[in-house]
C-alpha cells in the first residue's frame, strides 16, 4: 500500500485571546514512503505542529493533507483514532508511559488497541527488538530514561505502523543512550517505514535521507544533509 505523505498549502493557526498565532503557513511538502526525514528549526518554527498534523493529533486550519490516497485533513474523531491506530507510531520526548503498567503491559496496551492477534507475544517480541527482553516486568520508575524511551519505541513498532513520528526522541538522554535510540530508528529504513524525526541537533540530521528546515512556519531548506550522511557509529554531537 502507498503511504506517501503530501501536504498542500497547509496552514495552522492557534487562537490566543482575540488574536491568532501562526504555526504553519501555506506549507507544501511531499515525502515518499520509506524516507527518513529530519526536521530542523528553532523552537516555535512549526516542527511539532507539522508532526501533529500528519499524526492527526490536530486538524489543519487550511490546506489538504493526504497519506497515500486518503485525505486526513478534516477527518472526524473516530476516523482519526482509526487512522492513528493503523498508520502511525508515536515516539515523544517525554516517553508518555503509563506509570502503573509494566514495560510489557505498556506495549501490549497499544497492541490490544490495534486489535492484534497474539498481542502479548508481539509485545514481548517488540521489547526484545529494542533490547529489553530481560526487563519486561519492570515498571517505568524502575527503568532508566533510555530504557523508558526504548519501551516507547517498542510501542511504536509493535503494531508495524508504516509511519513513525518521533518528536525530540533523544532530547532528555545522554549521548551514548541517545545514539542507541537513534540506531533503532535508523534501522527502520530496512523495513521500509517512513520516519519523521524532529530535533534541534543538526548532527543528528546526518543520519537522514533528507533534511527539512523550518522557520516561522515555512520551509527554508529541503535536501540531503549539508555535511553529508554518516553511519550511526560515526555520529558525534
Amino acid at each position: 500500500m502507498n503511504y506517501d505523505i503530501k501536504l498542500q498549502n497547509v496552514s495552522k493557526y492557534y487562537a490566543m485571546g482575540n488574536s491568532k498565532v501562526k504555526a504553519l503557513e501555506n506549507l507544501s511538502l511531499e515525502i515518499d514512503h520509506g524516507e527518513i526525514v529530519v526536521f530542523l528549526g528553532p523552537s516555535g518554527s512549526g516542527k511539532t505542529t507539522l508532526l501533529n498534523l500528519v499524526g492527526a493529533l490536530e486538524n489543519a486550519t487550511n490546506g489538504m493533507i493526504t497519506i497515500g490516497n486518503k485525505e486526513i485533513t478534516q477527518i472526524k474523531r473516530q476516523k482519526q483514532f482509526t487512522y492513528r491506530r493503523e498508520t502511525i507510531g508515536f515516539i515523544f520526548q517525554t516517553f508518555n508511559l503509563f506509570p502503573t503498567l509494566s514495560a510489557l503491559e505498556n506495549v501490549q496496551y497499544v497492541a490490544d488497541l490495534a486489535k492484534l492477534k497474539r498481542s502479548k507475544q508481539k509485545a514481548i517480541e517488540a521489547l526484545q527488538i529494542v533490547g529489553l527482553g530481560e526487563r519486561i516486568r519492570h515498571f517505568p520508575h524502575q527503568l532508566s530514561g533510555g530504557e523508558q524511551q526504548r519501551v516507547a519505541i517498542a510501542r511504536a513498532l509493535v503494531k508495524d505502523a508504516p509511519i513513525i513520528l518521533a518528536d525530540e526522541p533523544t532530547g532528555e538522554l545522554d549521548f551514548k543512550t541517545g545514539r542507541q535510540i537513534l540506531s533503532l530508528l535508523v534501522e527502520q529504513k530496512q523495513t521500509k517505514k517512513t520516519v519523521l524525526l524532529v530535533t534541534h541537533n543538526r548532527e543528528i540530521s546526518r543520519l537522514a535521507h533528507r533534511v527539512i528546515e523550518l522557520q516561522s512556519g515555512q520551509i527554508v531548506a529541503d535536501g540531503p544533509p549539508k555535511d553529508g550522511t554518516v553511519s550511526i557509529d560515526n555520529l558525534e554531537w
